[in-house]
């Protein structure tokens, strides 16, 4: 088996690896270091989160950066502040032994000021988020001139959340690099289009399939109505009480709804978004990471990045609707070799997504019936019993009370004292559950989800955009890709235009110019006035209802969208600030 002896690796690198008592390289790392030692080779290394690709380029950076330079020589650019300064305090732990080598951190959320002052002090790496790094380099306060390694980590992460025009912006101002150093857990064809356009034949090295998950992850699915998607989440956070793990939301005004809801109910979580002040994530962080809080609610943008050990589950509250991002949701959970479980609460009309999903990561997904309120109370009294039996007593002067609580209890038989001990610790849940309704959603044969591999061709019902009497209305609005939205930042921008909530949306068909989204019919007048005639990227938004129901782009008739009005720079996507601060 391969050591980090062998890898090549400075002596002073190689103490810091064994100080941390690490002997053998992950695969990743094993196959990425020594062909990134040499420097001027581009690279493409597909891997899922936790598998230590953060040693795989830190290592080889940190060996071939000059000390006596005291310049940026490196740029490590990453989608998340959390991310970035993951990364920043791994290399603080890599390079321990070291001498002048000097590593900054800058991301949106905090003095830019301070920033610029360390920078100016000499460093010879840079960890930085795409929109201070612009900021920075727009301010003329960060030189690129002389960065020699250029390494996009989290890759497809940056590119879903609308960073292509700044990854290349900042590919260009790197003009005198040696090498690209791209890293990813999967590989969509925008990252594929970053290696045609800007690298020279470069290695790729695939550990495991490409878009593929976690193989020691357990994938759960639980079928739910959509009014009773918190109830079933409350029940499976109760039937699971050692549970240690992150609730994936679509918006953050979901993660924040949810959070006081579970807040109010006694549960130690806090909701992580974009809405809070570094401190104020800091804090969550800080909180979740010593495990005060048992569990952390976010969305997908707040969430990426975060590396925490011991994650148990993995609940979706929601599928997302872009399927990749299951891949980054689940791989919280299962790090470093060890199992993990990730739950998805789906509605009926949600099961061909289930079937995308294992035929994209090459897994299976269970069905597992919602557990009842008996079956819950059950679970958690002998999660207190064994608690109970394991408690450790060894270090208490319990002895000197034994004579009276043996008086105490003289009168009262065994099965009496655990009988007492279950209803002071359980009457509670028991109150709550006693006439708990069955969950589990009845489907009829025209609805129903068979667990054999049928094609997806014959599931045309749960794709088809032509349905008609399906309780909903076919929006038309002039907005698509070309606009720089994704479907979870176009969900998050309709919800929270028109205050709605998730649940009164069917399908999305989005297009380059123009999108098709089903409303139920009691809400689609209430969208419709919220956002027909907004402004957009300086033009007016149309929203008005499509007869003749979802048509394609290329249908005759189909409504056409209205120029656009150029605008000065980079274009930026929805939600500016949430990029700037992630």
């Amino acid at each position: 088996m391969t050591t980090f002896e062998a890898l090549g690796l400075k002596a002073e690198i190689l103490q810091s690896v064994n100080d941390l008592g690490f002997v053998n390289p992950t695969p990743i790392q094993e196959q990425a270091i020594p062909v990134l030692l040499s420097g001027t080779m581009d690279f493409v290394g597909l891997a899922q989160t936790g598998t230590g690709k953060t040693a795989a380029f830190g290592l080889p950076l940190l060996h071939l950066i000059n000390a006596a330079d005291r310049f940026p020589q490196a740029l490590i650019v990453c989608p998340t502040r959390e991310l970035c300064l993951q990364i920043t305090n791994d290399l603080q732990v890599f390079k321990k032994h070291l001498k002048g080598v000097h590593t900054e951190a800058v991301y949106g959320g905090a003095s830019i000021t301070m920033q610029i002052r360390n920078l100016r002090q000499g460093v010879q790496i840079v960890v930085a988020t795409p929109g201070r790094l612009i900021d920075l380099i727009e301010r003329k306060a960060i030189d690129l001139q002389k960065v020699k390694y250029v390494v996009l980590d989290e890759a497809d992460e940056m590119l879903n959340m609308g960073f292509r025009d700044d990854i290349d912006f900042v590919l260009k101002n790197t003009i005198n690099r040696e090498s690209i150093w791209l890293f990813s857990a999967t590989m969509p064809p925008e990252v594929r289009a970053i290696s045609k356009n800007f690298m020279t034949s470069p290695k790729e090295i695939t550990v495991g399939k490409k878009n593929s998950g976690n193989v020691n992850i357990d994938h759960q699915y639980y079928l739910a109505a959509a009014h009773h998607r918190y109830e079933t989440l409350k029940r499976l956070i109760d039937f699971n009480p050692g549970m240690y793990g992150i609730i994936f939301t679509r918006t953050k005004a979901d993660a924040q709804e949810i959070a006081e809801r579970l807040s109010k109910s006694g549960y130690d979580i806090e909701a992580l978004h974009g809405d809070l002040t570094q401190q104020q994530r800091d804090r969550v962080m800080g909180r979740f990471r010593n495990k005060t809080l048992q569990l952390l609610i976010a969305t997908d943008v707040a969430a990426r990045g975060i590396d925490v050990d011991g994650i148990t589950h993995v609940i979706n509250y929601e599928l997302p609707d872009d399927m990749e991002v299951y891949t980054h949701r689940s791989g919280r959970t299962a790090r470093a070799g060890k199992s993990g479980i990730c739950i998805s609460i789906c509605h009926t009309r949600e099961s061909f997504k289930i079937r995308q999903l294992e035929k994209m990561i090459n897994a299976t997904f269970h069905k597992v019936d919602i557990p009842s309120g008996k079956e819950v109370c059950r679970r958690q009294f002998f999660h207190f019993m064994d608690k109970l039996i394991q408690t450790d007593i060894s270090h208490g002067d319990y002895e000197t009370y034994l004579p009276d609580l043996m008086e105490k209890f003289e009168n009262v038989s065994k099965e009496e004292i655990l009988q007492r001990i279950a209803a002071l610790e359980f009457d509670h849940f028991l109150k709550y559950y006693e006439n708990a309704e069955d969950l589990n959603t009845k489907m009829d044969s025209r609805n129903r989800m068979n667990n054999d591999k049928a094609p997806m061709q014959n599931r045309g019902t749960e794709r088809n955009f032509n349905r008609r009497d399906n309780g909903y209305t076919r929006l038309f609005i002039n907005l698509g890709t070309k606009d720089g939205f994704y479907k979870a930042s176009f969900l998050q921008f309709i919800l929270d235009e028109s205050n709605l909530k998730k649940e009164v949306l069917g399908k999305i068909d989005m297009r380059e110019m123009n999108t098709w989204v089903e409303v139920d019919k009691a809400n689609a007048g209430k969208m419709v006035k919220a956002i027909d005639g907004k402004r957009y990227n300086n033009r007016t938004v149309r929203m008005n209802e499509a007869d003749g129901g979802f048509r394609r782009a290329s249908d005759e008739g189909a409504p056409s969208r209205r120029p656009s009005t150029p605008t000065e720079g980079r274009k930026r996507t929805y939600a500016p600030r949430d990029r700037r601060q992630f």
